[in-house]
């Protein structure tokens, strides 16, 4: 027989709970909010932090911010063991690792100098705002994407070795052209310039100097438009290729309550083998 004074433990639980998981009520909305902001502040704070005059500024108040938010995200994390029906699930899940770990590092700094810029893995905990801001209608355009992406992925793997190829060719060609003298001092630096200028992204810390390494310079900035243009022709067409799929998918599943009839289109509102509302 329980204890008469822990008989309110599983409605305390189920309101917590209700509070902490859930985000249908105002409470749950509010409290992953609360949250979210927490979150931020915190890897707000830490990045101000480093920078040495605003930290030689305000140190003291980064100090009680950090472990203020360090004791909030500790109650926060011994609540959801305490709530949850299965703690050791939920200490092993993705979120409850995530969730410990953004409390280890302060604590750290008790031991290790140095430890509080760990806590910048607290951004990951802010996957949480597709449960606040109900985001589950783009779950779908989210997996027609990566639906695509793994069809592509066979194509794309044998576009970059082919770009990789390129690019080792072309860096010892100029090497062999340009030589030290220009800054292409070895074949990965060389290969490195033919990286940064087939992308276009062009930093021009090295640059040939010689009529011939230009031109060849030239041809392979044209190449890099070209280059660019593939990859995305390859995951479009997939894209578009999933997306037909997900629509077949989902005709194929929709039912009629009434005759069990599957196989409806998307905008249909009646069944067409009985006429009852879908």
């Amino acid at each position: 027989m329980s204890h008469p004074d822990f008989k309110f433990l599983p409605n305390l639980r189920d309101h917590l709970f209700e509070v902490v998981f859930g985000t249908e009520t105002r409470a749950g909305k509010l409290f992953d909010i609360v949250l979210l902001w927490a979150i931020v502040l915190s890897v707000l704070a830490v990045m101000l932090e480093s920078v040495t005059e605003i930290r030689q500024s305000f140190g003291d108040v980064f100090l009680i911010l950090e472990w203020t938010f360090t004791v909030l995200f500790t109650i926060e994390y011994l609540l959801r063991l305490f709530i949850t029906a299965k703690p050791g699930r939920y200490a092993f899940s993705f979120f409850g690792i995530i969730d410990l770990l953004a409390t280890v590092p302060t604590y750290l700094t008790l031991f290790v100098a140095g430890g509080s810029y760990l806590v910048v893995i607290r951004s990951i905990r802010l996957l949480r705002i597709f449960r606040i801001l109900k985001l589950g209608r783009y779950l779908r355009e989210a997996s027609v994407l990566s639906s695509a992406l793994v069809a592509s992925r066979h194509k794309i793997f044998v576009f970059l070795g082919a770009v990789f190829t390129l690019v080792m060719i072309m860096g010892t060609l100029m090497y062999m052209i340009e030589g030290g003298e220009s800054g292409f001092t070895s074949i990965p630096r060389s290969i490195y310039w033919a990286i940064v200028t087939i992308t276009t992204v062009g930093y021009g810390d090295i640059a040939p100097q010689t009529v011939t390494g230009q031109a060849v310079a030239s041809m392979l900035m044209l190449m890099g438009y070209a280059i660019i243009a593939v990859p995305t022709g390859i995951v479009t067409s997939e894209i578009a290729q999933a997306e037909k799929n997900k629509k077949t998918e989902e005709s194929n599943v929709r039912q009629c309550v009434a005759c069990g009839k599957k196989g409806h289109d998307e905008d249909a509102i009646y069944c067409k083998n009985c006429s009852a509302k879908l």
